[in-house]
């Protein structure tokens, strides 16, 4: 390790604003297109849905990853107890994974919200804007951490969305309650 336990944020604080631009920058690229890569229908349905309602996606997105972080973190502070092994570290797994892919996507989403004011309406160049977004986010700690939290929130937000909206009604006939504008 770099720094003693707990050094993290300092030795964060510590490098120079353009080598972290640099790094959550090209940190940000390398874990959206491992994600779009991986998971490439669920990704653009999550990126489309957080673009189509950001509030509702907000909404369902703070419980969410205030849950899976706090999952993470309690998993982080086990691990050195007995029962650590046993529980904690499948909760810092959880958090490891489920974590960077949402803020990949909520980054996306940012970027691709953005670019679409700008004239280009793309998947790729949204890509390219969140990632440029999150490296000027690291001049400064605030700028970083709200950005972390709102592509955070926005991505849960809208991977729950994307992973529960599928088991809804598709013919309007199903439905117990007319839609609004039918009221």
């Amino acid at each position: 390790m770099l720094a003693p336990a707990g050094g993290e944020l300092e030795a964060y604080r510590s490098l120079e604003p353009l080598v972290r631009m640099g790094v959550q920058f090209a940190a940000t690229a390398l874990v959206a297109m491992v994600v779009f890569g991986l998971a490439q229908n669920s990704s653009r349905r999550a990126v489309s849905k957080s673009r189509q309602s950001p509030i509702i996606s907000l909404c369902v997105g703070i419980p969410g990853f205030l849950v899976v972080g706090g999952l993470a973190s309690t998993g982080y502070l086990i691990v050195d107890t007995d029962i650590g092994t046993f529980f904690g570290i499948p909760m810092v797994i959880l958090g490891a994974v489920v974590l960077p892919a949402a803020m990949a996507i909520g980054c996306v989403a940012i970027g691709r919200t953005v670019a679409a004011r700008l004239g280009d309406d793309r998947l790729a160049t949204g890509l390219l804007v969140g990632a440029l977004a999150s490296g000027a986010a690291g001049l400064s700690l605030p700028a970083t951490v709200a950005l972390v939290g709102l592509a955070g929130t926005l991505g849960t937000g809208a991977f729950i969305r994307v992973l529960f909206g599928a088991s809804g009604t598709t013919r309007p006939d199903d439905r117990t309650v007319p839609p609004a504008n039918k009221i």
